[in-house]
């Protein structure tokens, strides 16, 4: 009956599985060192401002030029810090004749921003890495350092907010062309010298990204092989079959068997869950494990007198060494609290952390486990 119970449970947890799968994975940086990178651009800005209006557009459109550096969190979500600047041009006429610009400033400029970057398609699509061109929107805060000119010479410190949208085309896991609109407004430059409480500017520029090492994202999926899952049940299945033909034969024995009965006694290996798979990175049993540990707390909870050996496993061609073990031990000491927690007698177990292995099952992502012996 428990082979059959046990078999019933592992069934039912690849079926689990098989059905997390069909769900959009997420992914992360596993590393703060993965996904930083630097770009730098250069395009046009046109200052906004109601002078300008009436002094004529045109005259407002300056150069641009701007460097970032910043980091991808996700495939979604960035944040990158970023200096633009050259200079940009703003009229004021207040308290002056109409059509006289005696008020004229050219401003020497620079911005400091912060922004959080949206991937848009990474979002609606999902993640793919060979997608060629990606829609992201970003905004932030920036502080401006400003030089005005004509007749008031003054240092401005402008505070101000941004917005805008930028695509992207993949070149290479290593290289994205951007193409980068912005909108911006600041409190005036002029103060009480203007007609307007704030300026504003539009900005199109294009430019080049360098992520260093590439572009690199971990699913958060710990994905099993169904294989490997059928691989084991089928063992189970046969163990089954064994007990099975073992209990018939004695049955046989016994009706068969002449008045001088001689008492023979075999041990049977009863299967049960031995393996208790986690996710990468996580020493952390989730609920599938949960089944694994509590069938195995009521088989040896009814051998009071075994002894068992908890070995922990890491996946030895993710993280280094010293990690690895770590994780191999956090992962023991954690099936080993779980079965404690079950009511299994301590001093039946012992726990131990082997570190990275690799090739245990065939699968890199199956020495992520912890095997009861």
């Amino acid at each position: 009956m428990k082979n059959k119970f046990v078999i019933l449970s592992l069934l039912l947890t690849g079926a689990a599985i098989s059905a997390s799968a069909q769900t959009k994975e997420t992914f992360y940086s596993e590393s703060w060192k993965d996904n930083i990178f630097i770009s730098v651009g250069a395009g046009a800005q046109g200052c906004v401002n109601p002078n300008n209006f009436d002094y004529g557009f045109g005259h407002a459109i300056t150069p641009l030029i701007h460097i970032s550096a910043g980091k991808l969190i996700t495939p979604t979500w960035g944040v990158r810090a970023q200096v633009a600047g050259i200079w940009s041009t703003l009229y004021s006429d207040y308290n002056r004749p109409k059509g006289d610009y005696g008020e004229h400033k050219n401003k020497k400029y620079f911005t400091l921003r912060a922004d959080a970057m949206y991937n848009l398609s990474n979002a609606i699509a999902g993640y793919n890495p060979d997608r060629l061109f990606n829609v992201s929107i970003f905004a932030g805060p920036g502080l401006t350092f400003s030089k005005s000119y004509g007749d008031m010479k003054k240092l401005n410190t402008l505070i101000n907010g941004s917005v805008g949208v930028a695509g992207q085309f993949n070149v290479n896991k290593y290289i994205d062309i951007n193409i980068e609109a912005r909108g911006e407004v600041s409190p005036s430059m002029f103060g009480k010298y203007s007609n307007s409480y704030s300026d504003g500017a539009i900005s199109l520029t294009a430019g080049v990204t360098y992520t260093f090492g590439g572009k690199k994202f971990v699913s958060c999926s710990a994905k099993v092989d169904q294989s490997a899952i059928n691989d084991e049940l089928n063992k189970y299945r046969e163990e089954l079959a064994q007990a099975q033909t073992d209990l018939a034969d004695a049955k046989n024995a016994i009706a068969n068997a002449k008045p001088v009965v001689k008492e023979v006694t075999k041990e049977l290996d009863v299967a049960g869950p031995r393996a208790i798979f986690f996710q990468i990175g996580q020493s952390t049993i989730d609920d599938y494990g949960m089944v694994n540990i509590r069938l195995a707390a009521k088989i040896l909870k009814a051998n009071p007198d075994k002894k068992y050996k908890i070995a922990g496993y890491a996946d030895k061609t993710t993280g280094n060494a010293k990690w690895n073990q770590k994780l191999s031990e956090m992962r023991a000491q954690a099936v080993y609290d779980a079965l404690i927690q079950e009511g299994v007698n301590k001093n039946q177990l012992e726990f131990l952390g082997l570190g990275g292995t690799d090739n245990m099952f065939g699968k890199d992502m199956l020495n992520r486990v912890v095997i009861l012996k």
